[in-house]
C-alpha cells in the first residue's frame, strides 16, 4: 500500500447498532486453481495473511489516533473497537465508513478493497499476540520482570515497553536488541543516563536479569504482531504547514484562548513526538476539569473536580483538601476544557489537522 497522508479523525464513533457479527471470510478472496491443486492450502494462507496485514496498515494510518493501537479506545471520547464484530455486522460498519455518523465524517474516498480489508480486520478476533505478558509468559523470569517494570519503568516506557509519557519504545531500541543476558540492559538500569530523564536503579542482579527477560520477550511479542506495523511514524504526521497551523492556532482554531506557545506548550515538542504528540492535540488525556459546588446555603466552593457521579460529586480545593456531597443536596457546574478539543472534531478538516500538527512540532 502506497503511502498517503494520515487521516486522522476516521472511524470515531463505531457503536450504537448491536448486530450479530460478520464472517471474514466474506472479503477473502482467492485464486481459482485446477482441481486436485495442492496449492490450493498455502495460497488461501497467503491470501489470508495478505489480507490481516492491509487491514492493520489500514487501521494505524485511519483508526489507531482515536482508537489505540490495540483497539482499546480512549475513554471517554473513542469507544474500544476490540468486540465491534459482536456489536455491528461488516455491512454496517462499511455503511457508517462510507456514510459517517456525528462526530464520524463520510469516510467516501477510501478504495473499496481498502474498506474491505479494514472491516475485515476488524470483524476478526484481536491476534493472540495482542495478549498481555502476563497471559503469554512462560518463565518465571519473564514474570518477576514484568511485575518489577511495571511498577518501575511503564510510567516513562508504556506498559508494553512500546513508549510512554516520557520514555522511549524499548522494543526497537539497539541497546535492548543488543542486550546478551542483561549485560547491556543492567548497565543501563543501574546507572541511568545523566542529563536525561532516565534515573539510576539500585536492583539487584536477579532483578536485572528478570528486567532483561521480560524486555527480551516484548521484543519477541512486539516483532510477530499481525500487520507488522505497530503505529503511526512520526513521519506520517510532518505534511502540515506550520505557518498556516500558527494562524489556525490563534483564529479559526481558537487554540489560543486556553493555550500559550510560551506558557502551557512551551516546549511541548521536545517532551512528545509523533504519535503521543498528535493524540494530546486532538484529545489530551488526564485533562483536569474544575468544579464550582454551591451549597443549600448558597455558599459556593471551587476546586478541581476529583470524583463524580450520579449520586456523589467531589473536589480538591487550593489547599489540597478534599470535600464531597451528594449530589441530590447541593448544584455543580462542571468546567471541563478538554471538550473544547472533542468539539473541534466535527470543525476540523484534514489540512487543519496536518497543518496544526506541524507548528506544535515547531514548539520545542
Amino acid at each position: 500500500m502506497k503511502r498517503c497522508r494520515v487521516r486522522t479523525f476516521q472511524i470515531v464513533a463505531l457503536i450504537t447498532v448491536a448486530a450479530a457479527g460478520a464472517a471474514t471470510a466474506a472479503v477473502i478472496e482467492t485464486p481459482l486453481l485446477p482441481a486436485g491443486s495442492t496449492e490450493l492450502p498455502a495460497l488461501q494462507a497467503a491470501s489470508a495473511a495478505t489480507h490481516v496485514d492491509a487491514g492493520a496498515m489500514s487501521y494505524a494510518q485511519h483508526c489507531a489516533i482515536c482508537h489505540g493501537e490495540h483497539r482499546e479506545g480512549i475513554a471517554p471520547a473513542f469507544p474500544p473497537l476490540v468486540a465491534i464484530r459482536h456489536q455491528m455486522t461488516a455491512q454496517q460498519i462499511t455503511q457508517l465508513i462510507r456514510t459517517g455518523r456525528g462526530r464520524m465524517p463520510a469516510f467516501t474516498n477510501l478504495p473499496d478493497q481498502e474498506v474491505q480489508t479494514l472491516v475485515a480486520w476488524l470483524d476478526a478476533p484481536p491476534p493472540a499476540s495482542a495478549a498481555t505478558p502476563q497471559e503469554t509468559a512462560s518463565s518465571s523470569a519473564v514474570q518477576a520482570g514484568d511485575a518489577i517494570f511495571h511498577q518501575n519503568c511503564a510510567f516513562c516506557h508504556g506498559r508494553d515497553a512500546m513508549g510512554g509519557e516520557s520514555g522511549p519504545d524499548l522494543t526497537q531500541s539497539k541497546l535492548v536488541l543488543g542486550d546478551k543476558g542483561g549485560d547491556q540492559i543492567g548497565n543501563v538500569v543501574r546507572e541511568g543516563r545523566p542529563g536525561t530523564k532516565m534515573p539510576a536503579f539500585n536492583f539487584s542482579p536477579q532483578e536485572i536479569d528478570d528486567i532483561a527477560a521480560y524486555l527480551h520477550a516484548r521484543v519477541l511479542a512486539a516483532s510477530s504482531q499481525q500487520g507488522k506495523r505497530r503505529g503511526v511514524v512520526p513521519a506520517d504526521l510532518q505534511t502540515g504547514n506550520a505557518a498556516e497551523g500558527k494562524a489556525y492556532f490563534n483564529g479559526e482554531g481558537g487554540c489560543a484562548k486556553c493555550h500559550s506557545p510560551e506558557g502551557d506548550l512551551a516546549g511541548i515538542a521536545s517532551r512528545y513526538q509523533g504519535l503521543q504528540l498528535e493524540e494530546r492535540m486532538l484529545y489530551p488525556r488526564n485533562a483536569r476539569s474544575t468544579v464550582t459546588v454551591t451549597l443549600p446555603s448558597g455558599e459556593k466552593i471551587s476546586g478541581t473536580l476529583g470524583y463524580l457521579d450520579e449520586f456523589t460529586v467531589g473536589l480538591w480545593d487550593v489547599h489540597g483538601q478534599y470535600h464531597s456531597w451528594s449530589t441530590s443536596r447541593v448544584k455543580y457546574a462542571v468546567d471541563a476544557p478538554v471538550e473544547a478539543h472533542v468539539d473541534l472534531f466535527s470543525k476540523y478538516s484534514d489540512d487543519d489537522i496536518h497543518n496544526l500538527m506541524a507548528y506544535l512540532q515547531t514548539l520545542r
